[in-house]
């Protein structure tokens, strides 16, 4: 049987949960949000993932309701929710701090915007109940926050979020106070939450690692703008620009100019007496125009004797990152470049194939790095 993919933003016919249709956000002088179209789809698990001051969180408070446009704007399931105030959108949010309330229970904390709404007791019960099994949070139903884990506190906060049933909710860093394995688990948790209920989840976080491991989709952003919404995979593999390639992940980034040779192929010149390096791509470049090299250190091998491939360089190893699963060399080229290789650990116990201050080749298939204007 033949899983279907989940990918609504490839199928023309599908209609958005939500639109940014030219979005400008300003607050005095300053352009918080500059001119923004974009489009997230129902079920998806979207991640708007930035440096501090991209516009992220803004982006957030807009769809919440605590900030309008200046111009342009958001629809939510086909209606302009400007006017709509935030208490009637159907749209939670989930803060970082969780803002429990320490003087009720975690029953009682799920509870609490459901009673608010005035739902009947019993279908209020039976809410919370199906919540506290979502979230596998039954054996702490009699509890205070304080009485509970970090973790625990966020399941509680998401519980409380999702029990009103709405169609988005908004995750703001809410991983943030959590340890680093705590934040990996509950990651997983997430997900899986997330399919399970089918709401729509919208995260905002710096953290890559989190949103290439949650979301179906990533928005990158960089001052106000979007710079790339792809699949995690694409995203890392075919990154659209040199701020996307450096921002995601550790990357070798190599800049030259370029010299077409045939159709899809080039010759990038990259340092007076240097072999060119050749790749082979779809970017269309003039000859002679700046470009830039993105290579993942994984991507790089790294050897004793010259390889015979045409992507090469010699150097000396400057340093050694050991990770536990693989080791990263720092490569240093006789111009002071560093180029960055990485090497699995297969073996528990095994002596390295090179050391501090040896002479090694580093090189790469010509298909193994991506060609970007620069």
């Amino acid at each position: 049987m033949t899983q279907t993919i989940f990918a609504p933003w490839t199928d023309p016919a599908e209609k958005p949960l939500i639109e940014f249709d030219r979005v400008t956000k300003r607050f005095g002088d300053f352009t918080a949000i500059d001119d923004l179209s974009m489009a997230i789809y129902e079920r998806e698990f979207f991640a708007l993932l930035g440096p501090s001051g991209c516009g992220k969180t803004t982006l957030m408070r807009m769809l919440a309701g605590f900030d309008t446009p200046s111009e342009g704007t958001i629809w939510l399931a086909g209606q302009d929710i400007a006017p709509v105030p935030p208490n009637k959108r159907a749209v939670n949010m989930m803060f970082q701090s969780y803002a429990l309330f320490p003087h009720l229970s975690v029953w009682e904390n799920i509870a609490f915007g459901l009673r608010r709404e005035g739902m009947p007791k019993d279908q209020l019960a039976a809410r919370v109940d199906e919540m506290l099994r979502l979230t596998r949070l039954q054996r702490f139903a009699g509890r205070k926050p304080h009485q509970i884990s970090g973790g625990q506190r966020q399941r509680v906060a998401l519980a409380r979020s999702l029990a009103k049933a709405p169609k988005l909710l908004l995750l703001d860093e809410p991983l943030g106070a959590l340890d680093a394995k705590l934040r990996q688990d509950t990651q997983f948790e997430l997900m899986e939450i997330q399919e399970t209920t089918g709401t729509t989840f919208v995260i905002v976080t710096h953290d890559q690692e989190e949103a290439m491991t949650v979301a179906s989709r990533v928005a990158v952003m960089d001052e106000g703008r979007v710079m790339q919404i792809a699949t995690p995979e694409d995203i890392y593999e075919a990154p659209s620009s040199v701020y996307v390639a450096d921002f995601i992940g550790d990357v070798n980034i190599l800049r030259g100019t370029a010299r077409q040779t045939a159709p899809g192929r080039y010759e990038i010149l990259w340092g007076e007496g240097r072999a060119p390096l050749i790749s082979e791509s779809d970017t269309a470049l003039d000859n002679g125009q700046s470009c830039a090299l993105a290579i993942r250190p994984e991507k790089v091998s790294i050897s004793a004797d010259r390889p015979e491939t045409a992507n090469a360089a010699q150097g000396k190893i400057l340093d050694i990152a050991y990770l536990g699963n693989l080791s990263t060399y720092h490569v240093e080229l006789p111009d002071g470049q560093i180029i960055k290789a990485q090497e699995a650990n297969t073996q528990r116990i095994a002596r390295r194939s090179f050391t501090w201050e040896d002479e090694v080749w580093v090189s790469w298939t010509k298909t193994a790095a991506v060609l970007l204007a620069d």
